[in-house]
């Protein structure tokens, strides 16, 4: 791997630190309100022009070295590192916000904010992690997703979402012609309902009840109401309904991700009533190399699905997978408005599925 790759990932850590560049942009400028918005601004706006401006990165590793990469430690530091960073940057914009001087537009930007960024730091982060093989990254992992109340997904997402995705019966996968504002309402409930009925029959297979003390997600849970009585006795009333916000915000942030990754691609039922294997060729992928190191290489997610513990520096770029036309961050935007998401990913969608049916 080139150097400046290797460093490249470390690039993650540009993101929770908008929250306090944007505290001082809105001290210095006099303009909180405005300069709350700031870092949506940089992830949505001049991401997406950098991104395209630097290009795409489709190289892969040479086989031989693949071994080396995965047990290279600094990867793995990288992503733990990312438990102690979300926990003070969600500590630290959370007592800004109750003392700064923000009208409300100036709060719906600046936990509008703080959410995208625990979408990315915690949520993405967390997704690497809980697929690895080590109790300490699954752990951390869990407590990643606590911070953001969205740890149904650490059941869900390995248990549930891989299984069936692609198909009608994952609520992550998003159907042609599926709007994101029909999408995400029904992925939000049926997959936080879903991590607690997947870990319900876990236990029962073990002739345990759903409420006995094995269930990991009531062990989450408890942290997460931990950590929103902390915020309540230390900001107060503003405290609690400002977690809970950002909260909701990154999990609105990876259920449109999901969106992305995933939308309008099937897997085919076959004559025994099965699908078929998930391969690469049932996940949208993306070569956009800054945004794929700002994620970890999610943007790699064909090959994730085809070999989901493969770690975030060894995932392989598939040319024959269906290709987005930019970044997550670019294409952010694009799903937030149903025309223009058509638009650009349904002429890709019909020209690959044609590629595909003649064998190209």
């Amino acid at each position: 791997m080139p150097f400046w790759k290797r460093l490249g990932f470390a690039f993650v850590f540009i993101v929770p630190a908008l929250m306090p560049a944007a505290a001082w942009l809105g001290t210095r400028s006099g303009r909180p309100d405005l300069m709350a918005w700031f870092p949506l601004c940089f992830l949505f706006v001049l991401l997406p022009l950098a991104d395209y401006a630097v290009g795409h990165d489709p190289r892969n590793p040479a086989a031989a070295d693949v071994a080396a990469l995965e047990q290279d430690r600094w990867f793995r530091l990288l992503t733990l590192l990312a438990v102690p960073v979300q926990y003070a940057t969600l500590a630290w914009s959370l007592q800004h916000w109750a003392q700064a001087p923000f009208s409300l537009a100036g709060s719906i930007g600046w936990l509008a904010s703080l959410g995208v960024v625990g979408g990315v730091l915690a949520i993405n982060v967390a997704h690497e992690l809980i697929h690895k093989d080590t109790r300490l990254e699954r752990a951390a992992g869990g407590l990643l997703l606590a911070s953001v109340g969205y740890h149904g997904f650490k059941v869900e997402h390995v248990r549930g979402h891989h299984v069936h995705v692609s198909t009608p019966e994952d609520a992550s996968s998003a159907r042609f012609g599926q709007s994101l504002w029909h999408f995400l309402p029904r992925a939000l409930l049926r997959n936080t309902a879903n991590g607690w009925r997947l870990e319900a029959a876990r236990l029962a297979r073990l002739g345990k009840p759903w409420w006995h003390w094995r269930n990991e997600l009531l062990g989450w849970t408890l942290l997460w109401l931990a950590l929103a009585a902390a915020a309540w006795a230390w900001l107060g009333n503003a405290g609690l309904v400002a977690f809970l916000v950002q909260g909701v915000v990154a999990a609105c942030a990876l259920e449109i991700i999901n969106y992305i990754e995933h939308y309008g691609l099937e897997r085919v039922r076959l004559a025994n009533g099965r699908y078929e294997r998930t391969t690469h060729l049932h996940s949208w992928n993306s070569d956009y190399a800054l945004t794929n190191l700002l994620l970890f290489h999610l943007q790699r997610h064909s090959d994730h699905h085809e070999t989901p513990r493969r770690r975030y520096q060894s995932l392989l770029h598939h040319a024959d997978s269906p290709q987005l036309p930019g970044g997550y961050a670019s294409m952010f935007v694009l799903a937030l408005f149903p025309p223009l998401w058509f638009r650009a990913v349904h002429p890709r969608l019909h020209a690959w599925r044609a590629r595909i049916a003649s064998g190209g």
